[in-house]
């Protein structure tokens, strides 16, 4: 009924028909972020595992398109800890938890990958965080990082 008072009897809206590229095309802006292929090194108490982060965008804020990196979890953690003093109105959301028993088996480590690209995606895509962050573009994308570069 609305319709047909704002553009009279019979009128249709001026509605731009869908073309498979609008569709199916490259977003304007987009970002997209994995968290795969954890790999677990090392033996006895000094094992660990790390993650492959896999970062594909086209945001002015990263330097590259595509990248490829490996971090560890207390990596995320320091990362977690510095975005919350780089962006303090920001309310950064928790990473999986810290787990101590069977924290090698692949249902562990594949709950822990699950948490981590969750966060990362979160935390990724906040407007704030993209324009205000110095941290998350070498984070997700620079294979050199080094925490002690960024240490504030």
């Amino acid at each position: 009924m609305a319709l047909h008072r704002a553009f009279g009897e019979g009128a249709r809206p001026n509605i731009k028909e869908q073309t498979l590229d609008d569709i199916y095309g490259v977003p304007e802006n987009f970002l997209e972020i994995e968290v795969k292929n954890p790999q677990t090194h090392g033996f006895g108490r000094k094992m660990y595992t790390d993650y492959e982060i896999v970062c594909r965008t086209n945001l002015p804020a990263f330097k590259l398109d595509s990248s490829s990196v490996r971090r560890r979890y207390r990596d995320f953690e320091w990362f977690r800890d510095t975005l919350e003093r780089e962006c303090p109105r920001v309310n950064i959301p928790h990473l999986p938890g810290k787990v101590f028993t069977k924290r090698f088996s692949d249902e562990i480590i594949e709950q822990r990958r699950e948490g981590l690209e969750r966060f990362l995606q979160i935390v990724a895509g906040h407007p704030l965080i993209q324009t205000g962050s110095k941290i998350l573009a070498p984070f997700v994308q620079d294979p050199n990082f080094s925490r002690e570069h960024y240490d504030y």
